[in-house]
């Protein structure tokens, strides 16, 4: 049914970087326009609802701004002075420049960079074909999911949970370490089902009173990555109270004697003190959990990016087993469905012509990396020309100013395909025009849900706008790499891949929009027994186990981590000199740097912003909306103080990637941040961070 008379609808998939993964109806008024977008009212878990930001995607798609012409740089790197050129003339060039440095420094020292501005599996990570076929240097993707996934994977042994969709059936609903307001509005839609039909409670637990927080029917604050302190009094409490469930332990559980007695110092007094939190709300969520089997653990990454955040996961999803909430409909514990899929990406990913002896560097460490850190490099060549697709460095990675420094290097060349000029384009030697999703075809999957959804062509693109998979096979026949994958379109990957991964072909697809791939409830809910070859969970996990690349060098020291589920004291914690915690969380406007340069979302965020409690800023002599300096061990930023009682006294939080220029000093958030590499994993440690703040001119 058409969302207006006489306007066609087209079908598609929200492609950014979030778990829901939104299935979209699009309103195409022409070739080249499209209006409203709503959610898909018979996707059964976008249900109709979209983001704010994704329901006025006009507002992105026919922004003034948009890059639609190649470009060449003239000046000095930054200076903003540009020549416009042809594509091909583009294409030429970058490969030219690849071509140069790989005489005389060998393959290694190109470096194709991406990441999930576009989850579609075709144009996200066919930039590994190229990569794989000239054996340039890999890179290791992370950012978001190394701390999480691990976690989670280590107590069950496998990477999906009970249908999300389940939460409505819930009789209690635990959002964990997440905001789904801002981040992933979907989870809300079935947790407030829940509520309206089963009279189910709501709990969210974060670092601050988030919006999500403020639609709860309990909330608890606690101090930055100390979930795990909480999440083990909490167990500690259904032990002590017999409120575990020790039938369902002894047959499902590696060691829960061994656990229980682990667990026997871990009080909420003990915890208390950790969290920051009162004693009697840690035994009142404990009580109620014990008391409620359909408990639905949903949890999110923001909890998880700490140094202990792989830790904190498993401690939070041993709950579930303690409490003997898996078998339950509407109960158990989820994180992401990611594992669930199993594609072949041969086709996509030119997997068939993967070199294991190529180095991989880690995206998080491109500040170190480009300053030739030996930890990073190794005895391979420096990196001395890159390929950006789908990401923006210059603003979203940690550690910036040694990003920046590593930018402005004269021996670097960069090639940046993007759809706006972004700070990492305005380093560039080329920039390149990049399409939109509803310029090209895709497939997508929900980590946050259980579907495989096509996402075609529904508009031309602007401009000389080109996606990423011609940009990579133009760049291809110039370097003369060779690969089936390079020769199809994307329709032809996308049903090669489909056919060849045990699902419904391209045209089925279409037909359909979407298929739901969710296991049935004995696998979901591990009825079956868990992943690991016993069948056990694993209280006591093999962290080495759960390393998703072992051979990316030193990710931090797996030996220490607890045996089992604890509060791990590795955090970047408070001292004299950083003597508050910040966290770096998302705002409802923007996603990661995406939507930071759209005008409702730029006027609804406002500025750049550091909540603080309302007793932190009279010790400090400062005032609501007064401009602040905040400094880690990494840099120094300048924003504006916001009087907030709904933070624990010695945290702060700022939301948001706002772009650098929004900034006093032109210095962003990820200036303060680290690109430490915990263990076991790796992954970006964005919301552990000390930091000091003054006040400021």
């Amino acid at each position: 049914m058409n969302l207006r008379p006489n306007v066609q609808t087209g079908y598609s998939v929200c492609p950014h970087d979030c778990p829901s993964a939104c299935a979209l109806e699009v309103e195409v008024l022409d070739a080249h326009t499209i209006g409203r977008v709503r959610g898909a009212r018979d996707q059964t878990y976008t249900a109709g609802v979209v983001c704010e930001k994704v329901a006025r995607y006009a507002e992105r798609v026919h922004h003034p701004d948009r890059l639609l012409k190649p470009l060449k740089r003239v000046g000095a790197k930054g200076a903003g002075d540009w020549q416009e050129i042809s594509f091909d003339d583009a294409l030429d060039e970058v490969a030219e420049q690849f071509m140069r440095a790989e005489e005389k420094f060998g393959a290694e020292t190109v470096w194709p960079y991406y990441y999930a501005g576009t989850m579609g599996l075709v144009m996200r990570d066919g930039l590994h074909r190229l990569t794989h076929a000239k054996k340039y240097s890999r890179m290791y993707d992370s950012f978001c999911v190394t701390l999480a996934w691990p976690g989670f994977m280590a107590g069950t042994g496998r990477l999906y949970g009970p249908d999300p969709r389940e939460m409505a059936l819930s009789d209690q609903v635990i959002i964990w370490g997440t905001n789904p307001v801002n981040t992933q509005v979907n989870v809300m839609t079935h947790a407030v089902r829940a509520r309206k039909e089963r009279g189910a409670k709501i709990v969210v637990i974060d670092v601050y009173e988030t919006a999500t927080m403020r639609q709860a029917d309990t909330g608890l604050i606690i101090r930055p990555g100390t979930d795990g302190a909480l999440a083990c009094a909490i167990m500690h409490v259904l032990f002590r109270d017999n409120l575990a469930d020790r039938a369902y332990m002894a047959k499902y559980a590696d060691c829960p004697d061994e656990f229980e007695a682990h667990l026997d110092d871990k009080t909420p007094e003990w915890a208390a003190a950790i969290t920051g939190l009162r004693v009697s709300d840690i035994e009142q969520l404990a009580r109620a959990i014990g008391a409620t089997k359909r408990t639905y653990l949903r949890m999110g990454y923001g909890f998880t990016r700490q140094r202990n955040g792989a830790v904190n996961m498993h401690a939070v999803t041993s709950i579930a087993t303690v409490a003997g909430l898996w078998p339950f409909e509407g109960g158990g514990a989820f994180h992401s469905n990611s594992g669930m899929y199993r594609w072949n990406k041969t086709m996509i990913e030119g997997l068939d012509v993967k070199d294991a002896s190529v180095r991989y560097l880690d995206q998080s460490r491109i500040g170190p990396v480009l300053s030739g850190d030996p930890r990073d490099i190794g005895d391979g060549p420096p990196v001395t020309a890159m390929l950006f697709q789908n990401t923006n460095p210059v603003s979203v990675a940690p550690e910036q100013d040694k990003v920046k420094k590593g930018f402005a290097r004269d021996d670097l060349f960069t090639c940046v395909h993007e759809q706006f000029m972004t700070e990492t384009a305005e380093l560039a030697d080329i920039v390149l025009p990049a399409t939109m999703f509803l310029e090209h075809d895709d497939i997508y999957q929900g980590g946050g849900h259980q579907y495989v959804m096509f996402g075609g062509k529904l508009i031309e693109a602007p401009g000389q706008c080109r996606s990423n998979h011609d940009v990579i096979c133009g760049l291809a026949a110039r370097l003369g790499a060779v690969h089936p994958g390079f020769d199809m379109t994307p329709r032809e990957l996308i049903d090669w891949t489909l056919t060849n991964s045990g699902k419904p072909s391209l045209e089925e697809l279409e037909e359909t929009h979407w298929v739901d791939c969710q296991p049935n409830f004995d696998t979901s809910h591990y009825i079956s027994g868990f992943g690991h070859k016993d069948g056990k969970y694993r209280f006591k996990p093999d962290w080495h186990a759960v390393r998703f690349r072992p051979d990316i060098g030193p990710l931090g020291p797996v030996d220490d981590i607890p045996t089992m589920p604890d509060f791990w004291d590795v955090i970047e914690n408070a001292d004299d000199t950083y003597p508050f915690r910040l966290a770096t969380s998302p705002a409802r406007g923007f996603l990661n740097s995406s939507f930071n340069e759209t005008p409702t979302s730029l006027k609804r965020e406002g500025r750049p912003e550091l909540l603080i409690h309302p007793d932190d800023l009279d010790r400090l002599g400062i005032f609501d909306g007064d401009r602040v300096a905040v400094g880690s061990p990494r840099g120094e930023i300048k924003l504006h103080a916001k009087a907030c009682s709904g933070v624990q006294p010695g945290v702060v939080v700022s939301e948001g990637i706002w772009p650098n220029q929004a900034f006093s000093d032109g210095k962003g958030i990820n200036t303060l941040t680290a690109c430490d590499q915990p263990a076991p994993a790796g992954g970006g440690p964005f919301h552990d961070n000390k930091v000091w703040v003054r006040g400021s001119r």
